[in-house]
């Protein structure tokens, strides 16, 4: 019929192609989009309702190709891909930019003291934890006392290793100590994201074909994935924590910040945040791929038998 929108719209798959950097840029933009937390419930479930009717090939009358596109994206932002359930805001990538900027410019200004960088990576790494579980990949979930042990074990790790960076940074010259926020949290994401997704790396993590059909779990996917949000969560640390210290050594020397010093967390944060996140979690497709050849023995040998022309298996990394 004329004036009905058509069904052939993939909206399994991002709007933009994703085998380019420029394509999973557009994508994270609107996926990260921190407007999004504003969202009401209503909004969010209409959404909801909108996308899965659209899967099953009914579509609400009037519906536009742009309004079903937006629609996706605010379902995406607020629920996981594999297992359907609504994240808590704070877990949601959308709420990445007003979190960590809140949280990264506390401590980007109070590191001089013990307690400060205790109290503040403790935050950090509790914010991160929700964030690495919420966003973790495939759609088994830990059990209370796995979540409990996991969470204890990367924010005692973080923290211990923020503390190790600043007694390290004392024999340095002033300068260097501002970077000990920067590298506590890069030491961190290499402890917290393993230790919240710990049951991906011991049981796996759903692979695919090209069409989407479950061929089995694999550890070594779960390795691959969990490598690549390690580096991207790096990545988004290095404009916000890494460049500002070198400007605000300088900065904080003038007249003007001397006299307003709770200027000092935002002008750091403020300079490149709300750009970082999106481009960083671009890094790397989230439909992330392998060849069967690079996976587990056992599983090369199941998808051999069910799927002899599969030559490449698909999976989510996670963010």
């Amino acid at each position: 019929m004329s004036g009905v929108l058509s069904l052939d719209i993939n909206i399994k798959e991002p709007r933009w192609d994703q085998s380019t950097f420029m394509g999973r840029a557009q994508h994270f933009f609107f996926a990260t989009d921190p407007r999004n937390i504003l969202k009401s419930s209503e909004t969010l479930e209409d959404a909801r309702v909108t996308v899965k009717k659209y899967m099953l090939g009914v579509v609400k009358p009037g519906l536009t190709e742009d309004e079903l596109w937006r629609a996706k994206y605010i379902y995406d932002s607020a629920f996981h891909p594999d297992t359907g359930e609504k994240m808590v805001v704070v877990g949601r990538m959308s709420a990445q930019v007003p979190m960590n900027m809140t949280i990264t410019g506390c401590m980007l200004t109070f590191y001089r003291t013990t307690p400060a960088i205790v109290f503040w990576q403790w935050v950090n790494q509790s914010f991160n934890a929700v964030v690495n579980y919420s966003n973790r990949s495939g759609d088994a979930a830990l059990t209370t006392n796995q979540l409990a042990a996991a969470y204890i074990s990367a924010t005692t790790g973080a923290v211990v290793t923020a503390l190790g960076l600043k007694s390290l940074a004392k024999r340095l010259p002033a300068v260097m100590s501002r970077f000990v926020p920067f590298f506590a949290v890069a030491a961190a994401n290499c402890i917290n994201i393993p230790f919240m997704r710990q049951r991906e790396l011991k049981y796996g993590i759903p692979v695919t074909d090209e069409e989407g059909n479950r061929l089995g779990e694999s550890v070594t996917a779960a390795k691959s994935g969990i490598i690549q949000v390690v580096v991207s969560r790096i990545g988004m640390a290095v404009p916000a924590m890494a460049i500002p210290p070198v400007i605000m050594n300088a900065l904080e020397k003038k007249a003007f910040m001397k006299r307003f010093p709770v200027l000092n967390a935002p002008v750091q944060v403020g300079l490149c945040l709300v750009f970082a996140t999106p481009l960083c979690c671009a890094l790397f497709p989230q439909k992330s791929s392998m060849a069967v050849s690079s996976l587990e023995t056992d599983l090369q040998e199941r998808i051999l038998h069910s799927s002899p022309h599969t030559s490449t298996v698909f999976f989510n990394k996670g963010l």
